[in-house]
């Protein structure tokens, strides 16, 4: 198995939230692919964090593409010159206020690895206590709401959350927390 090779690429829409390239590729056993479409976006990062009081920080927030008000870990874009941990150490702060003293990778996933090139940075936060006020942007209202690990897991075996990748995050946390057995 080898990596196609970009004959050439395009793009075909730019804009803030949505970039999308149109590449022309040859595969390996030399079939050529006239037009392959590829989703453009910056690396994004999530946090399961723990506030000093063993409650997990959680925002719920409109989500217009579903119509739907969701309950979702904090996170957001990584911005040019972050390291993935900086991006969701600020992401955090913005969107809860709250800091946290001990951070943990947990790994990256890919939303979609067909047709996006972004990863989904996860972090284990722990040692949690509010420190400023929200800062958000414009385009965002969010709740912050704090639930024990067992609100958390029922929100998932109860089928709760639509954000798939904030899924991933939990379980990869609740496994490092020793909360989940395989």
């Amino acid at each position: 198995m080898e990596k196609w090779t970009v004959l050439e690429s395009k793009y075909l829409h730019r804009k803030e939230w949505l970039t999308i390239r149109e590449d022309r590729c040859r595969m390996a056993n030399g079939g050529e692919i006239p037009a392959f479409y590829v989703n453009e976006y910056s690396d994004w990062v999530n946090a399961f964090g723990i506030t000093k009081e063993g409650k997990v920080l959680m925002v719920r927030q409109y989500r217009h593409g579903i119509g739907s008000i969701e309950t979702e870990l904090p996170g957001g874009v990584s911005e040019e010159g972050e390291t993935m941990e900086e991006a969701c150490r600020r992401e955090v702060l913005e969107e809860t206020g709250y800091t946290f003293g001990n951070w943990k990778f947990l790994g990256k996933i890919s939303a979609n690895p067909s047709t996006t090139n972004n990863f989904m940075h996860m972090f284990l936060a722990t040692g949690g206590t509010r420190t400023a006020e929200q800062n958000l942007d414009d385009s965002e209202e969010l709740e912050v709401v704090e639930l024990s690990i067992d609100e958390v897991k029922a929100l998932v075996r109860e089928n709760k959350m639509a954000q798939s990748l904030h899924v991933n995050c939990i379980l990869y946390a609740l496994i490092e927390l020793g909360e989940l057995q395989f």
